[in-house]
């Protein structure tokens, strides 16, 4: 479920939120639309931005420097990776990248390097053991391309490194450790992976509430990954995983417990330190660990009856994409909230810390259709009488604090990525939308389909 903040409810105009349209480049898609792939990717080396525009039957690969001017393009075939998605790529040391092409029916990826001086490309086939594993997840960093896999059968995950076109492969055996569910009955790591799929957060990003309520979140740092596990209430389960030396390192994060049993917990990972919250319809706990000591640096017990001074907003409730509007009081936030899937994504800019704490949840009703007549509006309906719906919901806080973990008096202003979604719904006429985050904005690409170009649009946080 998509996330609009409090104050886009408010906002009239789009004046307040225009941004600078860095460049253009004229391509007409023509049909092809629906079978086009935008990516965008930084070369974190040279800091040059790449955008690859990927049609059935040509590729476009655009080159700008750090000032976004474009200085050089290649256009060619897809030859060899004809009916095949776009999965990534990569930076070789000469500065040149390197795509991912996937194909689950062949079970293989063709990395594809592209030269962009000579106009010219190498490709080589990467067997991918589908029948072994399950993909988890994909991402780049620092110029490297990372495949993230499950086994089916062992109890491991498994690492691929894609390095100036060679693939490293790096086994990561968990049958060492031991795992328990939430009734605390022992499982073996994949029924608990199975039960709790992994969900990656994004490094330096604003992730969503809804992805934060995963209860196993994978975070991506530089030759190292973070796991952490909260099917349990009354700890985080967290693995440090060292993609060098295979070395993986076991810790445990005691979660804060209250007078009643807790109806729903997580934590999040965010600059060592771990932040925790355990929560029933009485009280929300909230604590603050240091991650190398497992002390607590800050700690926080709210009842029903108190306000939650560490919010910087009111206490919102928001169904599907309407406006969120706001619950009365704290009992009233943590009744829903402990219905919910709790969650909480920490958030960092040049000026403060941003928590978001909350839930999502969806509910599930069956209602009554007798007297409407759904064949004047969808022809022949499945069935008839009564139908089940099912609306996505949830509630969330937002608080800001300065770096040094101290709380502020401060009001929420718009995020870059805020602004995007406001800006994307705003204008229907922008599809294929990418965004990539530079060291001091975002970057929103996206095919006009009324000017037929590829727009370079930039984007910031706060008010302009």
């Amino acid at each position: 479920m998509k996330q609009i903040f409090l104050f886009l409810s408010l906002i009239s105009s789009t004046v307040l939120l225009s941004q600078t349209v860095l460049h253009s480049y004229p391509i007409d898609l023509k049909n092809k639309i629906g079978q086009t792939q935008v990516l965008n990717a930084e070369n974190t080396t040279t800091h040059d931005v790449f955008a690859f525009v990927a049609t059935p039957d040509s590729l476009s690969i655009l080159k700008y420097n750090s000032a976004l001017f474009l200085n050089d393009k290649f256009i060619t075939s897809r030859k060899y990776v004809e009916n095949r998605s776009l999965m990534g790529c990569s930076f070789s040391e000469d500065g040149n990248p390197t795509l991912y092409w996937f194909s689950g029916e062949e079970k293989n990826i063709i990395l594809v390097k592209y030269f962009m001086e000579t106009k010219t490309f190498r490709a080589l086939k990467f067997p991918v053991p589908l029948d072994e594993q399950f993909i988890v997840t994909q991402y780049q960093r620092d110029n490297h391309f990372y495949l993230l896999m499950q086994s089916k059968t062992k109890q491991s995950l498994t690492a691929f490194v894609f390095k100036n076109g060679i693939a490293e492969e790096r086994l990561l055996d968990f049958s060492p450790f031991v795992f328990r569910d939430r009734k605390t009955q022992q499982k073996t790591f994949n029924q608990i992976l199975n039960e709790n799929p992994i969900e990656k957060m994004d490094s330096g990003e604003n992730n969503p509430l809804y992805k934060a309520t995963s209860k196993t979140k994978i975070y991506t740092l530089p030759n190292r990954l973070i796991l952490t596990l909260d099917q349990s209430f009354r700890k985080t389960q967290l693995f440090e995983i060292n993609l060098d030396s295979l070395e993986i390192t076991e810790k445990t994060f005691m979660k804060p417990i209250g007078e009643k049993n807790p109806k729903t917990s997580n934590s999040f990972y965010h600059e060592n330190k771990l932040y925790q919250i355990n929560v029933n319809a009485d009280e929300l706990l909230f604590d603050i660990k240091d991650y190398t000591t497992g002390e607590s640096i800050k700690t926080f017990a709210v009842s029903k009856k108190d306000t939650i001074r560490f919010s910087n907003s009111p206490l919102l409730m928001q169904i599907e994409d309407r406006a969120p509007r706001q619950l009365k009081n704290t009992a009233k936030f943590l009744k829903e909230l402990s219905n919910l899937d709790a969650g909480l994504s920490v958030f960092k800019n040049k000026k403060n810390l941003f928590i978001t704490l909350g839930g999502t949840g969806s509910d599930l009703k069956t209602v009554s259709m007798s007297g409407f007549n759904f064949d004047d509006f969808f022809g022949d309906f499945p069935s008839r009488g009564y139908y089940n719906l099912e609306t996505n919901y949830s509630v969330f806080i937002e608080s800001i604090w300065t770096k040094k973990l101290e709380l502020t008096q401060e009001t929420h202003e718009p995020f870059a990525s805020d602004k995007i979604y406001y800006f994307l719904d705003s204008h229907k006429e922008a599809l294929l939308s990418n965004t990539l985050k530079l060291s001091n904005y975002t970057l929103l690409s996206y095919y006009d389909i009324v000017t037929k170009q590829l727009v370079l649009r930039k984007f910031t946080d706060g008010f302009n």
